[in-house]
């Protein structure tokens, strides 16, 4: 198992996984989140699908190693060209500098992904080329596998998502502290119930801030004995609005596809 060393460490980066050139403001729980400070969560990316000749923002993702990004499975859609953008901070900033724009190798979905059920949410995306570590491109680390979060855990949501209910999509990355719901809260009937699976994990529903923040794709980033981790991946959220009690942001749970993750990688050549 890989459990929090990631293959980035493996591969020499300087900083290791989970350690931010630049360390992030970590803030309070405020309604709309807040700008992260530039460049404070390197690991994430923008997956940009190709439309009327330009590149349009879809989803978040996480870079995990130098040539693998995480995202959810409902970001892909057969057919679509897709590239990722690194080291992003503004979208609409054209050559932004310290980001990278890179074609796709490769995507592979979760061979059990259910759209109806939510389930199994997850893939993986090869990118053209290794991307070289720098102060704004660095790799998450993967969790442990089987790894589950205590309640109320302290994690971090990031993202370009949407600044309030029906609002418009951040231009600038933004955060929120969004902690962690223990499984035997968040599948109690008058939360998500039975939607949730323990391949999941749930974080907000405290009526602060509750899925407007991330993009879908997106990390749940967690720190653990100094490093931070990619703990869950966006999936779903309320329909009823970004600030729902009791509808915390739904997440696919990394851990539990720790081997599906290392089997698929070793597959498709490592990181080669």
């Amino acid at each position: 198992m890989l459990g929090a060393v990631c293959l980035a460490v493996l591969l020499g980066y300087a900083y290791g996984c989970g350690q931010p050139a630049i360390a992030p403001v970590l803030g309070t729980r405020v309604v709309g989140g807040e700008d992260a400070r530039a460049h404070s969560w390197p690991w994430q990316i923008s997956l940009q699908r190709s439309r009327s000749g330009g590149w349009s923002h879809t989803c978040g993702g996480t870079l995990i190693a130098p040539n693998w990004v995480l995202t959810a499975a409902h970001c892909i859609s057969s057919g679509t060209t897709y590239r990722v953008v690194l080291g992003k901070q503004v979208l609409s900033e054209e050559n932004e500098p310290g980001s990278l724009a890179v074609g796709v190798e490769k995507i592979i979905v979760h061979e059990k992904w259910n759209s109806f059920f939510i389930v199994n949410d997850i893939a993986l995306i090869k990118l053209a080329q290794e991307v070289a570590e720098s102060e704004t491109i660095q790799a998450a680390c993967l969790p442990p596998a089987g790894l589950i979060l205590e309640n109320n855990y302290p994690c971090y949501i990031t993202g370009w998502g949407r600044l309030w209910t029906n609002g418009p999509v951040s231009d600038v990355l933004q955060q929120a502290l969004l902690p962690v719901v223990d499984y035997a809260i968040c599948s109690q009937r008058d939360w998500w119930g039975s939607t949730v699976r323990t391949t999941m994990v749930c974080a907000g529903g405290d009526g602060v801030v509750a899925g407007c923040n991330g993009d879908s794709g997106g990390p749940l980033n967690c720190q653990r004995n100094g490093l931070w981790e990619v703990d869950g991946i966006v999936s779903f959220g309320s329909g009823l609005g970004c600030n729902t009690a009791k509808k915390p942001t739904v997440f696919t749970r990394v851990s539990a596809y720790i081997d599906w993750i290392n089997e698929r990688l070793e597959l498709s050549g490592g990181t080669q």
